[in-house]
């Protein structure tokens, strides 16, 4: 891919704040942070915030361009590896390179042209940036799957020009200063060196009559409603990635990438692990001790529990398949036992516990299980 002259102008590792030596989920967990922090929904006035991250997360967040922007600031630090090439050599040939970032530029697009980027092109499609939005789902919302929408404030193609940039009855003409191309060769010596276009920026054309709207970028900070099919089983802080839904392309590009993170709301009676569902049922002493039949409640309706004699509290007991339904099949519904202690018993009931206390050794009992532990 080519690399921009922005490459060479700023530290994405500092516009993000990792290191140069950060793992992929640093980077990815960092940017989430800033993006969340600077995001024009929630904090207004920091749109150019926001896109100088996504452009240094959209080159650090690909190993392969983030490989090659590596190289070429190694490249820019160690400076022009050409310069005095062939003095004092005589018969030999003198060159002299005066930007280095054209040269490497060079290096990097005799392969062909970039995928698209953040940043401006030699003239061709540039890909829209990645975006990041939050969806705030109930517990049972995550659970069954809902179809449903989350708002989006970004770069769309402008509703006047609809992104050519010109106004409306206008076309933008091809640049007569690179034929359209949007770049321009230079020819020194042994060496072919490609630059930008200096009259169109690299774009190829020419807006002679900028659209009203957009000023002639093709492109308007608009807000958006993008819809989200949120599978069933869906867990808090997973990532949904939607596609081509977001920021908008330049010169025919595609759009980025809509990613939505889902935060789920907890439920009063049950709680999660994976696909496994946990709730705790309250049982009596007796129930405890003799065993029962009680009923358990589940995500549809409840359902028949037996506890075996002598549970004892804290024990886990497992219904298969009353889980979070899920592809391969659903989940287990996880019943942890509390025996229940009244607080205020009731003059029979506190009849009835004396005489189990009269026929009951707690000090045996208490004897027995520290027996092991005496010094």
């Amino acid at each position: 891919m080519a690399p921009q002259r922005e490459w060479f102008e700023k530290d994405y590792y500092k516009v993000l704040g990792v290191s140069e030596t950060a793992t992929a989920r640093e980077i990815g967990k960092k940017y989430r942070e800033l993006a969340k922090r600077y995001h024009p929904d929630a904090h207004p006035g920091e749109e150019e915030r926001f896109k100088e991250v996504s452009a240094a997360y959209d080159v650090l967040g690909d190993e392969e361009r983030r490989k090659e922007y590596d190289q070429v600031r190694q490249a820019a630090k160690m400076g022009n590896p050409f310069a005095g090439a062939g003095a004092g050599n005589s018969g030999g040939t003198s060159f002299r390179v005066d930007d280095l970032s054209d040269l490497i530029g060079n290096i990097f697009t005799r392969g062909g042209r970039s995928r698209g980027s953040a940043g401006p092109s030699t003239g061709g499609p540039q890909r829209g940036m990645d975006l990041e939005a939050a969806l705030n789902l109930s517990f049972l919302e995550a659970v069954d799957g809902v179809t449903t929408t989350v708002n989006v404030t970004s770069d769309a193609p402008c509703s006047t020009c609809g992104g050519s940039g010109a106004a409306p009855g206008t076309m933008p003409a091809a640049c007569v200063n690179c034929g359209g191309s949007g770049v321009i060769n230079d020819n020194q010596g042994l060496f072919s060196f490609s630059r930008a276009c200096p009259v169109c920026g690299g774009d190829g054309r020419i807006v002679e009559a900028p659209c009203p709207t957009c000023r002639g970028t093709g492109t308007e900070l608009r807000a958006r409603q993008v819809k989200v099919r949120v599978p069933s089983g869906v867990e808090d802080g997973q990532r949904i990635r939607l596609k081509n839904r977001g920021g908008a392309g330049r010169n025919g590009g595609p759009a980025g990438d809509l990613y939505v993170t889902v935060h789920v709301s907890p439920h009063p009676v049950f709680g999660r692990r994976g696909k496994d569902l946990l709730v705790t049922v309250p049982v009596t002493y007796p129930e405890a001790v003799l065993g029962a039949e009680v009923s358990v409640p589940t995500l549809e309706r409840p359902v028949t529990l037996k506890v075996p004699a002598g549970t004892r509290p804290g024990r886990t007991l497992r219904l298969r398949g009353r889980g979070v339904p899920a592809r391969g099949g659903a989940g287990d519904l996880l019943v942890t036992i509390e025996v229940v202690v009244p607080t205020a018993p009731t003059p029979e009931q506190r009849g009835l516990v004396e005489s189990l206390a009269s026929v009951s050794d707690g000090d045996a009992l208490r004897a027995a299980l520290f027996a092991g532990s005496a010094p």
